[in-house]
């Protein structure tokens, strides 16, 4: 399959409109689309929030004030998602294209949702209009990368964020953490808040630090959802992190009278009992996608994280370092057990580095066996 230099700059601006949604899409997919015809663009949208048009819709509505069908007839769609073809909360978008006269789809990769799955790109073609797939594939990816996991796995992207010194340390022995990193790491940090469906965090931190967990340092129309695993529900019901609702915690015990006190602050409740007592965090993973959480960002202290990276649970590591050392003794990263044996470490694979400001940021992921 061959693309042209125009069709790639034409995808490119597809993927800049889709990245507009970064914030507001969940739970749906991050789609951009742009029509072209005789080379140039005739309209061009995105979509920006479950419920309301698509972006293939947005874009078709941009062209010219006259008749949509004659305006668009012989055009070019280039779209970052595969046309839907089934009717959701809004009708199909392969049949909108094949309405308006398009006679070209580029699609940069196929819907990983089964109810579409390759079925929008069959619609055009049994239409009679030729369509490509896997322009700028691995970019449109990125930008999905939620959603293609909880459409492929039942589970959510599941990012670790970390805060730690030079030494690899978050907090002094006693639990003194804030602040470690700069004002402009903590902004950085709060983007990534932003574009997840859900931020979670343990007992541990609210008792430690009393988190809000909200989205505060960048402008968003939407928070995310707070999620706090407390096996024997010890959520007091004056944290801050309870205030507003949206909350979900997920504990191993069904304790009547706990329950009933954080019910009262608009808490939600989940019992997921795993083994000695703790909260069974595969289940978890598999809750939050029944739930349709794309991307979840963790916040919390080494216990949690070391749970979670034993139970194979993390995706990607969030890594912000400042040029500081705690020593020894203070806390560490992530807490999963001695290990005796260099074959059992946990190895990451690099994807970014930059520096912010006087800290430095890392992301990496996990490499599966």
């Amino acid at each position: 399959m061959s693309f042209t230099a125009a069709d790639h700059g034409f995808m490119a601006r597809a993927l800049q409109l889709a990245q507009r949604g970064l914030y507001t899409t969940t739970p749906n997919p991050r789609v951009g689309c742009v029509l072209v015809r005789d080379g140039k663009i005739i309209g061009e949208g995105w979509h920006e929030r479950a419920g309301e048009p698509h972006a293939e819709v947005m874009a078709l509505g941009k062209v010219g004030a006259g008749d949509t069908a004659s305006t668009t007839l012989g055009a070019t769609a280039y779209v970052t998602l595969e046309p839907c073809s089934h009717f959701g909360r809004t009708p199909p978008c392969a049949e909108a294209l094949i309405a308006a006269g398009i006679t070209r789809v580029v699609a940069a990769m196929q819907d990983p949702n089964p109810q579409v799955a390759g079925q929008g790109l069959a619609r055009l073609a049994a239409a009679g209009v030729p369509n490509e797939c896997g322009l700028l594939e691995g970019e449109a990816m990125e930008l999905n990368i939620g959603f293609v996991s909880r459409m492929t796995r039942g589970r959510p992207w599941l990012r670790l964020k970390v805060a730690a010194s030079l030494d690899g340390r978050t907090a002094l022995k006693n639990g003194v953490s804030q602040w470690i990193t700069s004002a402009d790491a903590r902004r950085d940090a709060h983007a990534w808040r932003a574009r997840s469906c859900a931020v979670l965090t343990g007992i541990g931190t609210v008792k430690d630090d009393n988190p809000r967990l909200t989205v505060r340092e960048v402008a968003t129309s939407r928070q995310p959802l707070k999620v706090v695993i407390d096996s024997r529900l010890e959520t007091p019901p004056e944290a801050l992190v309870l205030e507003g609702g949206n909350v979900l915690i997920a504990c191993a015990i069904d304790d009547a009278e706990r329950r009933a006190a954080l019910a009262a602050r608009g808490v939600e409740i989940v019992v997921l009992p795993g083994a000695r007592g703790k909260v069974d965090l595969p289940e978890l993973m598999q809750e939050l996608g029944r739930r349709s959480l794309n991307e979840v960002l963790v916040e919390a202290g080494s216990k949690l994280n070391g749970s979670l990276l034993r139970e194979n649970c993390v995706d990607e590591l969030l890594l912000y370092q400042a040029p500081l050392l705690l020593g020894d003794t203070a806390r560490g990263m992530a807490d999963f057990g001695e290990l005796t044996d260099l074959a059992a470490v946990r190895r990451l694979h690099i994807v970014e580095r930059r520096a912010i400001g006087a800290d430095f940021f890392l992301r990496a992921r996990f490499v599966r066996d």
